[in-house]
């Protein structure tokens, strides 16, 4: 028991020392000054805010399409007993040419007839109207007061010889009609899409002898956003006018492995939004796209899909910035001449993927921060740095200062 004493009696005598020792250590130890940390404002790279006028080109894709586009029908019946060289797939033809020809022998013994009918109806109509003279001066020689009958006079026979006379030359009319329309003339110059209808074929009134379409004006429809039709300056349903043409695009497509390039304006716009993808068309129209409208003989087919860069109204005033400048939908911040922060919310027309135009919210002159802000808010302090300038702080590696803050901006 004894021993057992003496060695619990060490360990605490052991234990007392060990702490004696790491008391006395701590009080050697020179006591360390508290100061508060000083916070160094973030660099900021700025952009001066310059003013000058800017056009806001829209662009857009669309197919080449006719104006109009039709498809030839016979109007009376018969024998198809010739057609034009030019009523091929593909060929071209001008206004009034000739393209289908149907037998007409029957249709002008129609005109030889009807004309006969006319013949006779007008030699009855001279007949009762000299009757009808005649009868009026009878009666007057008689030299009775009162009025004569109708009958007298001979009027109910000579208004059935007006109505037969005009009955006839109705008919001759119809058959003279019917005799033109054995020739199918081109109603515009164009080019045929498709011929249906060929020498020999008999053909009914209604029946398709092919489609052909207008070359006098080609249109492409471009789809454009509510935020395009505020960068051309127009508005659904517009039309223009002598006064106020459309905007002016320029279109390119690809043929045969090279770029060419046509030029044409919006016309119209359509009256209602596609409800599908809630956007309008702007009907652009390129005169004489085969002819004087082609890009040195190279036309604009019908067909062809094309990229479209349609010329925007001009902002006087614009100011272009790059896209790091902006945060949320429209804020800005600008760096007053104390070197802080003012937030500003400004009116942006237009957006792409490096840079915005702002129409209005800046002055010009004012710097405005194009650094990414990290918790930066009205009053913030800053140093800001002009990334132009010949001297921009910046580490041995080349990059951007880091302040203490851990930010740079």
């Amino acid at each position: 028991m004894q021993r057992k004493l003496y060695t619990i009696l060490g360990t605490v005598g052991i234990f007392v020392a060990f702490v004696a020792l790491i008391m006395l250590l701590g009080s050697l130890r020179p006591k360390m000054k508290t100061e508060e940390p000083v916070i160094i404002p973030p660099t900021v790279f700025y952009q001066t805010t310059q003013p000058r006028q800017v056009t806001l080109d829209v662009a857009a894709q669309g197919e080449v399409r006719p104006r109009t586009d039709i498809v030839l029908t016979a109007q009376v019946s018969g024998r198809v007993v010739a057609t034009s060289d030019a009523f091929v797939d593909g060929g071209a033809f001008e206004e009034g040419d000739l393209l289908v020809k149907i037998e007409d022998a029957d249709y002008r013994f129609a005109v030889t007839s009807a004309h006969a009918r006319v013949a006779q109806a007008e030699e009855n109509l001279k007949r009762e109207q000299a009757e009808a003279t005649l009868a009026e001066r009878d009666y007057a020689e008689l030299g009775r007061s009162d009025d004569p009958s109708d009958l007298a006079l001979r009027k109910p026979q000579l208004a059935q010889a007006k109505a037969a006379y005009e009955a006839a030359l109705a008919d001759y009319r119809a058959a003279q009609l019917n005799l033109d329309r054995t020739e199918i003339r081109a109603p515009f110059k164009g080019r045929v899409r498709q011929r249906i209808a060929g020498e020999g074929q008999f053909v009914a009134p209604g029946s398709q002898l092919g489609q052909i379409f207008s070359t006098h004006v080609a249109e492409i429809r471009l789809p454009l956003t509510d935020a395009d039709l505020a960068k051309l300056g127009i508005s659904i349903a517009f039309v223009e006018t002598e006064e106020q043409k459309g905007p002016p695009v320029h279109l390119s497509g690809e043929i045969a492995g090279r770029v060419h390039h046509w030029t044409g304006r919006v016309a119209r716009t359509d009256g209602a939004l596609d409800p599908s993808t809630r956007q309008i068309s702007a009907i652009t129209v390129v005169d004489d796209p085969y002819g004087a409208g082609s890009d040195n003989g190279v036309p604009l087919a019908i067909g062809l899909y094309v990229d479209a860069i349609i010329e925007g109204k001009p902002f006087d005033k614009a100011i272009v910035l790059p896209r790091s400048a902006l945060y949320g939908r429209d804020v800005v911040y600008v760096i007053g001449k104390d070197n802080k922060l003012a937030k500003r919310v400004v009116e942006i027309v237009s957006s792409s993927k490096d840079t915005i135009t702002i129409a209005s919210g800046l002055a010009a002159g004012e710097r405005v921060a194009i650094s990414p802000l990290r918790g930066a808010d009205d009053g913030s302090e800053v140093v800001p740095v002009d990334p132009n300038a010949p001297e921009t702080p910046t580490t041995a590696g080349g990059e951007p200062t880091v302040t203490a803050a851990g930010d740079t901006l």
